[in-house]
C-alpha cells in the first residue's frame, strides 16, 4: 500500500502544490499513490490532534509513505526523529520529494533509524538536563516549585488521548513508541495499560 501525507499550516496555504510534487515524483518512480491523506493544522498542534497520527497508526510493514519533505512530519527535530524512529522500526518505507531520502528495509536505513533513536534521546536527556537547570535556578531564587500545597491536577497528562493510544495499541506500535508520539514518559503508557487491564 502506498500512502502520501501533505500538510499545510494555514487555510490560506494549499496542499495543490504538494499534491503536484507527490504526483511527479511517483509517475517518475513508476508509483501509484492509493491513499491521500491532507491536513490544514500547525505543526505547532500535538501529534494526536492531527491526522497524522491516525495514519501512522495504520501502516504496516512494507507499506509506502511519500511525504514532500521531513518538515511536514513535525515541528522540531526530536518530533521528526521520533516519528521516522517509530517509522523505521515498522519497517515502513519513507520517501521524501525535496530532499530524496529514501528511507526503508536496507542496512543504511537501520543505521539511519539508529542515529534517529539517539538523536531523540540526546534530545530528550537536554531538555530534561535544562529542565532541571532551571529548577534549580528557580529554587535558589527562593521561588516555589509544583503546584501549592492541597491542590490538585482535574487533568491527567493522557486526558483526551486515550482514543489515539488505544489506535495504537490495537495497531501493535511498541509502548516506548506511544510515549514518544503521544509526549509522555513511557511509564505512563504502561501504567496506562496495567489500569486498563485490572478494569477488564
Amino acid at each position: 500500500m502506498i500512502y502520501a501525507y501533505l500538510r499545510v499550516s494555514t487555510d490560506r496555504q494549499s496542499v495543490e502544490n504538494q499534491r503536484h510534487e507527490l504526483l511527479r515524483f511517483a509517475n517518475d518512480q513508476h508509483l501509484l499513490i492509493e491513499t491521500w491523506v491532507e491536513e490544514t493544522i500547525s505543526s505547532t498542534k500535538s501529534l494526536d490532534e492531527r491526522k497524522l497520527s491516525t495514519l501512522l497508526a495504520s501502516l504496516h510493514p512494507g507499506n509506502i509513505l511519500i511525504i514532500s519533505e521531513l518538515s511536514r512530519l513535525g515541528r522540531s527535530l526530536f518530533e521528526i526523529m521520533s516519528i521516522l524512529h517509530i517509522l523505521m522500526e515498522r519497517e515502513v518505507h519513507v520517501l521524501t520529494v525535496k530532499e530524496r531520502y529514501e528511507l526503508g528495509n536496507t542496512i543504511s536505513a537501520k543505521v539511519l533509524a539508529f542515529a534517529f533513536g539517539l538523536s531523540a534521546e540526546i534530545e530528550r536527556s537536554l531538555i530534561s538536563a535544562r529542565t532541571k537547570e532551571g529548577l534549580a535556578r528557580r529554587k535558589a531564587e527562593g521561588k516555589q516549585l509544583g503546584r501549592p500545597v492541597g491542590s490538585r491536577s482535574r487533568q491527567g497528562k493522557l486526558t483526551g488521548k486515550e482514543a489515539d493510544i488505544e489506535r495504537l495499541l490495537a495497531a501493535k506500535v511498541p509502548q516506548a513508541a506511544i510515549a514518544r508520539l503521544i509526549g509522555v514518559h513511557r511509564h505512563t503508557i504502561e501504567n496506562y495499560v496495567r489500569q486498563k487491564k485490572k478494569r477488564s
